[in-house]
């Protein structure tokens, strides 16, 4: 076995040892991160996606299944090995069933590790190669309600052209089914609470197919299921999402909560919304500053201005200057299209319109890369404690250093 493996072992502080000492002195294997707490066991194998992950079954052996489940959903690509004392018939067989690849009796026999070893070497190797495509996901932001957000996810889900999903993550006011023109049978909710024993043909169900390259994840219609749903659960769904399709284009409400926060941070490519007006462009300038805060790579952030028009009292220059950034793509202010469209419940990229806005749909989608790009999520910070107070979860206010190129928004003379 040449290839390095790192490993996660969920079990108690006891067989934790024992399986530490097994493994010391086994070559290029690394120990990355154990817990006897099932939750945090989870929140580590989807932060380093290890080579494979050992469950003892011993102490906490419906927890252990569960997260063998877990691993099989999010993380195809780590081999769950299950552990036991009991090596009877009806354990293995449950081990199997919950997905576990392989099955190690303790105390541990030296030569039948080394066997399990080189199997998770070999397994690994096939599924690192099966799961190397990762969907991008692709974030649509505005801190300022109005801004056009759900009109651009539509639009850019059909104009990247791959298969995609589109989800509305406006989970107490969503409205891309109203942008479609579909009635929703089933929502986010029913793909969450039924994602750990989700396949493909369940997944189709859950999704309101577009064409053949477009499917839509609804809101929830009744505003009290959403409370069901905890951000973490959210962001396992959308790591699920992203092995299955190419892109996944997410709605986003307009509120740093900590659902926002999670998308953003899982997010390849984050397009921030903003119109050109003196209020828009100061909520785009706090979103900057919390995302620099957040540690977030400037190339991640694309600044998107909506309803563009060169007849506009404020200047470009005038705008990018108090942002501190450049503005990335422009979609041209056509009211009358755009409208028309909404009400119509047909995405403007469906019609056979030549306005200029589609031309610059389909190049704001080549701005976002390709799906061989996209990157497994970065180490988070401790995003909450960064931006929220521990004690109120009131948005802190930036601090004054951290702001970029502070200067005073002025409207332009007329031409």
């Amino acid at each position: 076995m040449n290839r390095q493996l790192s490993i996660i072992i969920f079990a108690s502080r006891e067989t934790e040892a024992e399986l530490r000492e097994a493994l010391k002195n086994v070559p290029h294997l690394r120990v990355v991160a154990a817990s006897d707490q099932m939750e945090r066991a989870y929140a580590e194998i989807v932060h380093w996606r290890p080579s494979a992950v050992i469950i003892s079954l011993d102490q906490h052996a419906e927890a252990g299944l569960m997260l063998c489940r877990q691993i099989n959903s999010v993380c195809p690509e780590t081999v769950a090995i299950c552990a036991s004392r009991n090596s009877s018939p009806d354990v293995i067989l449950d081990s199997l069933r919950a997905g576990s690849k392989e099955f190690l009796r303790l105390p541990v026999n030296h030569d039948e590790l080394t066997t399990v070893l080189n199997r998770v070497g070999e397994l690994s190797t096939g599924e690192a190669q099966a799961a190397k495509k990762r969907g991008r996901v692709i974030a649509v932001f505005s801190n300022k309600g109005g801004s056009g957000t759900s009109f651009i996810a539509s639009n850019l889900a059909i104009a990247l052209g791959a298969p995609t999903v589109l989800v509305d993550l406006n989970l107490q006011a969503g409205s891309l089914d109203l942008f479609f023109g579909v009635k929703p049978k089933y929502s986010i909710v029913d793909l969450v609470e039924n994602r750990e024993r989700l396949d493909d043909q369940m997944l189709a169900g859950y999704l309101i197919p577009h064409s053949s390259k477009l499917s839509i994840l609804a809101a929830p219609q009744d505003i009290e299921e959403a409370d069901r749903l905890k951000p973490e659960q959210i962001l396992e769904t959308i790591d699920l999402l992203r092995t299955r399709f190419d892109y996944v284009v997410l709605d986003l409400p307009h509120t740093f909560d900590p659902l926002t926060i999670g998308a953003l941070d899982h997010a390849d490519d984050i397009l921030l919304v903003l119109t050109l007006d003196i209020l828009a462009s100061r909520a785009a300038q706090r979103a900057i500053t919390i995302f620099y805060r957040l540690g977030y790579d400037k190339q991640k952030i694309r600044l998107v201005l909506n309803r563009w028009s060169k007849q506009s009292d404020l200047e470009l220059r005038h705008i990018e200057r108090f942002l501190g950034e450049r503005i990335t793509c422009f979609l041209s202010d056509d009211y009358r299209t755009v409208v028309n469209s909404i009400n119509m419940g047909r995405p403007l990229m469906t019609t056979p319109s030549q306005t200029p806005i589609v031309a610059e749909f389909k190049h704001l989608a080549a701005l976002c890369g390709s799906p061989e790009e996209s990157t497994a999520p970065a180490t988070r910070r401790n995003l909450l404690s960064v931006i929220f107070n521990r004690n109120t979860g009131a948005l802190k206010a930036p601090a004054a250093e951290e702001t970029p190129s502070p200067v005073k928004l002025v409207a332009a003379k007329p031409r």
